[in-house]
């Protein structure tokens, strides 16, 4: 017998939910940001270069309560669509014929 018949078949492409997909990666993205900024609120200098590129991005982030819930909002509206986007896209080039 030879060693390549030892496999499985491989499994046929599935699909990706864009609605799932663009919700967990908006729910990481966004507690990430949020993460940051609570990083930087307790200790000033670290992460404070990090949230200064990000808060150039997302409008009202910086190292305070209200500014992280901005940010976890932003982050989580960025990840959403970007999530959503890559999910619709890898639907789209798998399975090219049934669209």
């Amino acid at each position: 017998m030879l060693w390549y018949r030892q496999f499985p078949p491989p499994l046929p492409m599935s699909s990706l939910n864009p609605k799932a997909f663009g919700l967990a990666c908006g729910i990481v993205w966004g507690a990430g940001v949020a993460l940051l900024a609570v990083i930087t609120m307790v200790d000033g200098d670290y992460g404070a270069t990090a949230l200064s590129i990000v808060s150039s991005v997302y409008l009202g982030l910086d190292d305070t309560v209200p500014g992280a819930l901005i940010g976890a909002l932003w982050g989580f509206a960025d990840g959403f669509i970007g999530g959503y986007a890559v999910a619709y896209l890898y639907n789209r080039f798998a399975h090219p014929l049934s669209a």
